[in-house]
């Protein structure tokens, strides 16, 4: 198993043995890709960007990752609360990895919006994650 895939891994354990965040979103609530009548909210994750990141005596990798929240709510507060939950579970975790070591985890920024074709609203969690 590659770094990457330890770390989605990893992530998705934590998110979906939370309590307060499968209330929200079920117990199906936390996928890897947005179904097209997807029961919302939701959280997908998006993007992942991984890199070289070794120094001389150390193989490492740094690891830049989204995750969408997406809400059917009357606002961005169900997207928020949702958030959250996700930064407090993630940001700066201690998360066990298979085969390989996580240096650190941290939240780096977050965007929400509306999506104009659907008017559900968004949010996305952008995550720097470093593995040895």
């Amino acid at each position: 198993m590659t770094a990457a895939n330890a770390l989605l891994q990893a992530i998705h354990q934590a998110l979906a043995s939370d309590a307060a965040l499968t209330a929200i979103v079920g117990a199906d609530g936390i996928r890897d890709r947005l179904l097209p009548r997807a029961k919302l909210p939701c959280v997908v994750f998006g993007e992942m960007e991984t890199r070289d990141f070794s120094t001389a005596s150390e193989a490492g990798e740094e690891h830049l990752l989204v995750l969408e929240i997406w809400s059917d709510g009357e606002g961005r507060r169900q997207a928020q609360e949702i958030a959250g939950l996700v930064h407090a579970l993630l940001h700066d975790a201690a998360l066990a990895l298979a085969g390989v070591v996580l240096v650190n985890l941290l939240q780096v920024n977050i965007r929400t919006r509306r999506e104009p074709k659907t008017k559900f609203y968004l949010a996305e969690m952008r995550f720097r994650a470093v593995t040895e």
